[in-house]
């Protein structure tokens, strides 16, 4: 066994301890497991909500696409960016509704704004499978970083075995405080890892940031600018927009922000996490220096980079030190997601339908469908070949289908109806499951339109092609509404 090996099992160790003792002291009721109470403050939201936004994704799929994209992986900062925004003027409402009306879901929030428990069902089902391929990120991240980090003395699968257990028992435990104490050590530790590392390698390699640049533009001279076609800046504003205003829809962000003390929480969170987005730049670099000190990754090896790179540079227990950061960006948000869809799927869906449930029992559905659903998302991962970075842009473009009842249902006067909300999100979300099955794209699909108009993103017109039906749907129920409310005062 070697040190890196060593490194990453008591990090591991630690995790699972720490995720485990988190429950000491409390009633594990529903609300607690979920929202821990609602009691958490400024510090414990913001490592929740830093910590589920930064994932493997931002460990291996940031540098992944500065070494094999260049420009086009700056949309990652922008949308972030943009994200925060978005919140801090979005979530205080969403939280006020939330703790008025003792909501613990998200898809709570559609069934009673909406007046629609089916509504809630279904915006769960979305949920679900949109978080999914997002679990499924973390766990072939998960493996990558492990096997890697460890010399390949122990194998992706394995490794996904491993982590899956370990995130499982936790979850099962302590709920969202395992998630939320865990993230403490998760982001001290990235942090000083990826700072670390986005200064020394550059410096080790080119002998400064800026010789590296000026390496990467002789060589090849369009490598940091957006192509005419493609990655273009049509795509980039279409991203940006999808995954920055559209990624707050994941229902374990949402969960997150039930679990504030108050609305001043959220916002001061949401003024200081586009700090931690800097942490971004600093993964850029390692990506950037990589394409000179392991050149010829393709594909699905580009995901490797920042791995490959560390293991040619560093000293094993320092490589240990890389995997175990890489192994809790997996393991933190992992526990979230686990954990929010468990919730939506015996809460929102079951209890729907077996509405003698009790709270206890469905706490306890709950807590035993964690388990299911890592198997689930142990076997797609196994099954499934696509790149980290295409998994979260298909993920994202599920979960933005939810934004537009979301937005409306915030509105004093909310004109979308239920069916309108419902018939809008079955539309965008089949639209982007024959786009992703199919392959298709705005250019196959419609060849002669411009270059701007092709490159948008599918999810980005899986949303319009939602508002639309969404608000025609809503007119004519609307309509209908009204036309049987006269009707039936004028029979009276």
């Amino acid at each position: 066994m070697n040190a890196s090996l060593v490194v990453i099992f008591v990090f591991l160790m630690l995790v699972i301890f720490i995720g485990i003792r988190a429950r000491q002291g409390k009633d594990m009721n529903l609300e607690q497991w979920t929202v821990g109470g609602r009691g958490f403050g400024t510090l414990l939201v913001f490592l929740l909500m830093a910590g589920e936004s930064f994932t493997t994704f931002t460990f291996l799929g940031a540098s992944s696409w500065a070494y094999g994209k260049g420009g086009p992986a700056l949309y990652i900062i922008a949308y972030l960016s943009l994200g925060y925004c978005a919140m801090y003027w979005m979530f205080p409402n969403v939280w006020k509704y939330a703790k008025k009306h003792k909501l613990l879901s998200q898809s709570d929030f559609f069934a009673k704004k909406y007046h629609s428990p089916y509504l809630g069902v279904l915006a769960a089902m979305i949920g679900v499978v949109s978080i999914i391929p997002y679990i499924v990120l973390q766990l072939k991240g998960l493996g990558i970083i492990v096997s890697e980090a460890s010399y390949g003395f122990i194998t992706p699968t394995v490794a996904i075995w491993i982590g899956a257990t370990s995130v499982t028992v936790y979850v099962m435990i302590s709920g969202i405080h395992g998630s939320a104490w865990t993230a403490v050590i998760k982001d001290i530790l990235i942090f000083s890892v990826v700072v670390f590392m986005g200064f020394y390698i550059p410096y080790h390699y080119h002998g400064g940031i800026g010789p590296m640049f000026r390496d990467i533009q002789a060589s090849n001279p369009n490598f940091l600018t957006l192509p005419d076609t493609g990655l273009s800046i049509s795509w980039f504003i279409s991203t940006v927009i999808l995954t920055g205003v559209g990624g707050f829809m994941w229902p374990h962000l949402f969960a997150a922000s039930y679990s504030a003390s108050s609305t001043k929480a959220i916002r001061k969170n949401a003024v200081i996490t586009p700090l931690y987005t800097l942490m971004l730049l600093f993964i850029f670099f390692v990506g950037f220096a990589a394409i000179k000190v392991v050149p010829g990754l393709q594909g699905p090896e580009t995901d490797l980079a920042l791995l490959r790179v560390s293991l040619k540079t560093f000293d094993p227990w320092f490589v240990g030190v890389i995997g175990a950061a890489g192994l809790l960006t997996a393991l933190v948000p992992g526990s979230m997601l686990l954990m929010t869809a468990s919730v939506s799927l015996s809460k929102n869906v079951y209890q729907v339908f077996a509405p003698k449930t009790t709270d206890t029992q469905i706490s306890t559905i709950a807590k035993w469908l964690v388990p299911v659903i890592t198997l689930i998302s142990v076997y797609f991962t196994f099954n499934g070949g696509n790149s980290i970075v295409t998994l979260l842009l298909m993920a994202y473009s599920f979960i933005t289908q939810l934004l537009p009842p979301v937005l409306f249902g915030l509105l004093k006067n909310n004109f979308v109806t239920k069916q309108g909300a419902a018939i809008g999100m079955l539309a965008g979300v089949l639209t982007v499951a024959y786009m992703t099955i199919t392959n298709a794209t705005i250019a196959t699909l419609l060849p002669s339109l411009p270059n701007v108009i092709k490159d948008l993103n599918s999810g980005f017109i899986a949303l319009g092609i939602n508002i639309v039906v969404m608000l025609v749907v809503s007119v004519f129920t609307r309509q209908a509404a009204m036309a049987s409310e006269v009707e039936g005062s004028q029979t009276v």
